[in-house]
């Protein structure tokens, strides 16, 4: 795009693409890193949410630093925990691993963690950390069932997506929704509005496709 810098999301993730999406930010390049998201031995929630996207922004910085068209180009990075406690809950995969944290999270309240790292075209970083308290109901054995049969929770945080049949578990949240999807936009715009991003730069035409 002419007119403005170029940026780079550091995910594959469509949802956090599509809240860039609502933000009226089009991504010039998706550069997901491949890194392994697996908790250190005792480590904390809020550590390990900033060293992930740390490491997704270090592991985008190397892509774009070999690649003429995108060099210089403001890169977002993002790492999402859900704990209950200090206890970090697994990305679920397994069928298992998913009606675990289910039966963990019901009646609870737990806690999303969402790490965002900036790199700016000077290789500047800026991270932030953000927060969002969470009470789910109590599920019964039906609901969890039903959930999985869903397929919704598959590579989730915590084993389920809120933006989708999980939202209706919620009793009650304190902080940001977006931060629970797996970008908290305010902070993310703040950011890159803070560091000389163009954040109104795709307004009018967000507007006319709507």
């Amino acid at each position: 795009m002419l007119g403005r810098p170029k940026f780079v999301l550091a995910s594959g993730s469509p949802r956090r693409l599509a809240l860039l999406n609502q933000a009226g930010i089009e991504p010039d390049a998706l550069r997901p890193a491949d890194v392994d998201e697996t908790p250190r031995r005792g480590e904390l929630p809020r550590a390990c949410a900033n060293r992930l996207a740390r490491a997704k922004a270090d592991a985008a910085v190397k892509s774009v630093q070999v690649d003429d068209e995108l060099r210089g180009a403001f890169i977002l990075a993002a790492d999402t925990v859900v704990a209950v406690g200090r206890r970090i809950l697994p990305k679920a995969n397994l069928v298992d691993e998913a009606a675990q944290c289910l039966r963990l999270l019901s009646g609870r309240n737990h806690r999303v963690y969402t790490a965002i790292c900036l790199v700016t075209p000077r290789e500047a970083y800026r991270q932030r950390l953000v927060e969002t308290r969470v009470r789910f109901k109590r599920l019964s054995e039906e609901d969890i069932a039903a959930y999985i049969g869903s397929g919704e929770w598959r590579g989730k945080a915590g084993g389920y997506a809120v933006q989708g049949i999980a939202g209706s578990f919620v009793v009650k949240m304190v902080g940001s929704y977006s931060n629970v999807v797996g970008l908290p936009l305010y902070e993310s715009i703040s950011l890159l509005g803070g560091e000389g991003f163009p954040i109104r730069f795709g307004w009018l035409n967000a507007t006319a496709a709507a």
